[in-house]
């Protein structure tokens, strides 16, 4: 008797699974991200934190319910207006934020609350909590890629066995994927149609694209009765963004395509094998051109040398000829007195002959001048060895004050700041004059990073030969960052002038390079050009 509601379950189950298929095949055929990246979720959810709202029972703060918020700037957070609500109306009520990692957490005040579109905003008001802001997406969302839910699901906590106690204590939140269904408004707000399995407690949650980007809010889900697909409901930024900028805060938004770093790095190695090809390319066709003006010019430098050998071996004869005359006469009226002026002359003349004679012979051009001209010719066309390199070859080494501007097509960022950058490069690897960089075995010229104050550990490299400056950063989480920022304090990096400053320091940070992920989260590629330079 349920054979036919049976039926209908699984054909349901079919067509569901045909259209995430179809899903997935879409996002292939238009070349879109398909799967998140789980370095990018893990690196966005550092920002995330549980919501609790707080009473107080027998002189003890008791946890009255929770939701998720995620930071827009190092104390400010977003959630959902609902997770607040009881919160505003009882001032006896208190709001907690307990961060996703590390031992401390703090109260929060309401800055601003609109039941409208169910958001809120939270200040940290107390402690020294401060969170990584994430990044909002500034592209079109609707491309139906892949998408992640992160928060703090009570469903998850109960089937854990958590008590309410441990709601205090720092978790990592849950992390759910599913796919972009499509944006819709609903009554009251725009939001985004989602499938990526949320529930109570995730309210006020990021839900993130393929990059960790905040695309909407998790705000409700879609009532799944039988068979029904279930559906789900995230804010969007349409909403989102004005309600931030009417509160005077400026969030992270970023714009640019969402991209891998393997995608990247399999671009990178096509554009050196076409830079190669290209190289090689115009080297044989150079090489060609030199053959033709090598040839040519032998072929010149054969017929003047020869045609000069002659010249001279023929003068040398007739002033030889001379001078056999002019010897004879002397020698034949050497006993007449009579012409004793006559033979003295002819002596001289004979002497100047042979001398004329040996000068023409022993100057004549010799057959390895050939050799000589050909090389001149070849010089002169450009193909000589150990030529000058022309500025801004390596030869050069891009010394002196540059511009580096950001290259997007060969950068991945997802909350990184991309102005230009100031950059002085002097030889010896000193950078505006106070940072030294090291250099490695490979001889790449490099810089470990880990400032106190940015959430992120970065290597910078730069090429002289391309004028190309790289950061790569690692968006690590706190504990993974400490150890980081320990073997960062653990040497002293050589002071610019300092005798073999760049292999010390490159032998220095070689270790926290190599212990450092496969993959950086964001890749900064910037174009160096000389200060003052037209672009």
């Amino acid at each position: 008797m349920h054979l036919p509601r049976l039926r209908i379950i699984l054909r349901l189950r079919l067509i569901a699974a045909l259209l995430c298929a179809g899903v997935v095949l879409l996002g292939v055929l238009r070349g879109g991200p398909l799967a998140a990246d789980p370095g990018d979720v893990d690196a966005a959810s550092r920002g995330v934190v549980r919501v609790v709202i707080i009473g107080e029972e027998g002189g003890e703060p008791v946890p009255v319910s929770h939701g998720t918020g995620f930071a827009v700037s190092a104390t400010r957070i977003v959630t959902n207006a609902h997770v607040v609500a009881e919160a505003v109306q009882d001032d006896t009520l208190r709001i907690g934020i307990v961060p996703s990692e590390g031992a401390g957490g703090a109260f929060a005040r309401v800055v601003a609350v609109s039941p409208r579109n169910d958001l809120a905003l939270l200040e940290i008001a107390s402690g020294s909590l401060r969170l990584p802001p994430l990044a909002l997406a500034g592209g079109d969302s609707g491309n139906l890629g892949e998408v992640s839910a992160v928060g703090y699901p009570m469903n998850v906590d109960l089937a854990q066995g958590l008590d309410m106690s441990d709601i205090f204590r720092a978790q990592p939140p849950v992390k759910s994927r599913g796919f972009l269904s499509g944006e819709r408004p609903s009554r009251q707000f725009d939001t985004i149609l989602h499938t990526a399995p949320i529930a109570r407690g995730n309210s006020g949650g990021p839900l993130l694209d393929p990059c960790g980007r905040v695309i909407g809010v998790n705000s409700f889900s879609a009532d799944a009765q039988g068979g029904d697909g279930e559906f789900y409901f995230a804010v969007s930024l349409r909403e989102l963004l004005p309600f931030l900028r009417s509160n005077k805060v400026e969030p992270v938004v970023n714009a640019l395509p969402c991209r891998s770093i393997d995608e990247l790095n399999a671009e990178e190695r096509q554009r050196l094998e076409a830079e190669q090809s290209k190289a090689r390319a115009a080297l044989e066709q150079r090489s060609e051109s030199l053959r033709e003006v090598r040839e040519t010019a032998r072929l010149t430098a054969q017929m003047e040398v020869l045609e000069a050998r002659e010249n001279r071996m023929a003068l040398a004869l007739i002033a030889l000829l001379a001078c056999i005359g002019a010897g004879y006469a002397a020698f034949v009226w050497r006993s007449d007195e009579a012409r004793a002026t006559h033979v003295r002359i002819a002596g001289a003349l004979s002497a100047a002959g042979l001398a004329v004679a040996l000068l023409l012979w022993f100057t004549r051009p010799g057959l390895a001048e050939i050799e000589d001209r050909v090389a001149a010719a070849v010089e002169k066309a450009g193909g000589g060895e150990g030529k000058p390199a022309a500025p801004g070859t390596a030869s050069d080494a891009a010394e002196g004050a540059l511009i580096c501007t950001l290259v997007p097509e060969r950068s991945r960022v997802t909350t990184a700041r991309t102005d230009d950058v100031a950059f002085e490069w002097s030889a010896d690897g000193c950078v505006n004059g106070r940072t030294q960089y090291g250099l490695g075995q490979g001889g790449e010229w490099s810089r470990v990073f880990a400032a106190e104050d940015d959430a992120a550990l970065a290597v910078n490299t730069y090429d002289p030969a391309t004028r190309t400056l790289r950061t790569d950063r690692y968006l690590l989480g706190q504990e993974a960052l400490a150890a980081a920022r320990a073997a960062r304090a653990a040497y002293t990096p050589p002071a610019c002038g300092v005798s073999d400053a760049a292999r010390t320091l490159g032998e220095q940070q070689s270790t926290l390079i190599a212990g450092l992920p496969e993959r950086p989260n964001e890749r900064l590629v910037y174009s160096c050009t000389a200060k003052g330079a037209g672009k």
